[in-house]
């Protein structure tokens, strides 16, 4: 099945997927990886021979209008449904409108959304944090629950070394998310993904 991977940094969650759809049994094919400027993680794709595309917002007179854009560039790759890795801009109805999206967050959602997820969690003093999958929508990580994982939070974390291994689950847990999504099929049904 096709998907598009979207970007902006060093593309470790990008590298795990690339990873996985090298193997034979992995029902997905990466079709195309998308950029919202120049970054290592379009350098990873093309060295893997992937298709890429750069789409900067500020090539664009407005939101509206790159969003558009990006839209047509994602839908040009013929995607099944899109995964941002690290990608750190919000979507506009035409991207989201197209096909479903898949994101992964490091915290347990609906707690920490935002870009300091990990450094939030651990400023607030919670035991467990994690990872999550869910379904873009139109707000900042606010979209349908897929599925999580839970990392314990140790008394001596930095921001840094929590970060690193909820990043492990994270990898595995995107790799794990996007065959089962792929293989098996889902349904949004109001605030619940049902996969099969």
């Amino acid at each position: 099945m096709p998907v598009v991977v979207l970007v902006s940094g060093s593309g470790t969650l990008l590298q795990a997927l690339i990873d996985a759809a090298s193997g034979s049994d992995y029902p997905v094919r990466i079709a195309a990886v998308g950029a919202d400027r120049p970054c290592e993680g379009i350098e990873r794709a093309a060295r893997a021979g992937i298709p890429t595309f750069v789409c900067p917002p500020g090539d664009f007179a407005d939101r509206g209008a790159w969003d558009v854009a990006l839209a047509e560039h994602v839908s040009a790759a013929g995607p099944r449904f899109v995964v941002t890795a690290g990608f750190m801009r919000i979507l506009g109805p035409a991207t989201l409108g197209a096909q479903p999206v898949i994101n992964t967050h490091p915290a347990l959602l609906p707690s920490f959304p935002g870009a300091h997820g990990v450094r939030d969690a651990l400023a607030y003093g919670v035991k467990v944090t994690g990872t999550t999958c869910h379904v873009v929508d139109a707000g900042v990580d606010t979209g349908p629950i897929i599925e999580q994982r839970v990392v314990t939070v140790d008394d001596d974390d930095t921001e840094e070394s929590l970060h690193e291994r909820i990043k492990v689950q994270e990898r595995d847990l995107l790799v794990e998310m996007v065959a089962r999504l792929a293989r098996e099929g889902f349904a949004v049904e109001g605030r619940r993904v049902r996969i099969g």
